[in-house]
């Protein structure tokens, strides 16, 4: 057109980072995770799930993902590999984990699902926590048939079993055991990490069962 174009004249791409720009030079593996008090750690994510009357530890995994909700498919892939270790018919997990594909997954490996779909109330007046679940709509997706599963009173007692399962478990890892961080870099070595601690974990366990 022979006009001059609007605004600045583009620059030229750096192949240097800008001083704005955040790396992580100890692992670049790890990601940005936030954390339950509210802020940001350099983090991975790690995984256990475990049986119920035992409290060992069956099945562990360390990811990159923040989100929760993406970890119980593979959770359920590894059991379908080991049929042997597979927990009790119910499955217990977080709001965490709530989708309608974990559900699905949970389902196909023939475990029923009880995953929590909110922000569970804590100190509910006794009318709540034994009041009756509404009747099932017509024709329910599997959604809502877990909704209503947790809504029962037989559901909210198999649901709080997992305070005195899982909770414990992580609690003591952290508190007793005194592992908080990974020791060493790299996702790998993190995973190896991770096995070990639970491996300990479960030592320890074995050792209180036999007495």
């Amino acid at each position: 057109t022979g006009k001059k174009t609007a605004g600045k004249k583009p620059k030229e791409p750096s192949s240097e980072p800008k001083d704005s720009d955040q790396i992580n030079l100890t692992d670049e593996e790890s990601r940005i995770m936030k954390t339950s008090g509210g802020g940001f750690e350099q983090c991975y994510n790690a995984q256990a799930s475990a049986d119920h009357d035992s409290r060992l530890i069956l099945h562990t995994h360390v990811t990159q993902n923040a989100n929760d909700k993406q970890e119980i498919i593979p959770t359920m892939k590894w059991y379908e590999k080991h049929p042997d270790l597979k927990p009790s018919i119910a499955f217990n997990a977080d709001a965490g984990y709530f989708s309608q594909d974990n559900i699905e997954a949970c389902l196909k490996n023939d475990m029923i699902p009880y995953i929590s779909f909110g922000k569970e109330q804590h100190n509910q007046p006794l009318e709540e926590r034994f009041k009756e679940a509404d009747p099932l709509p017509d024709d329910p997706t599997e959604v809502e048939r877990m909704k209503h599963r947790l809504q029962t009173i037989e559901g909210k007692a198999i649901y709080a079993e997992r305070k005195s399962v899982i909770e414990p478990i992580f609690g003591i890892i952290k508190h007793v055991m005194g592992f908080r961080q990974f020791m060493l870099r790299s996702f790998k070595k993190a995973e190896g990490e991770w096995r070990l601690v639970c491996m300990a974990y479960n030592l320890k366990r074995l050792h209180t069962i036999m007495g």
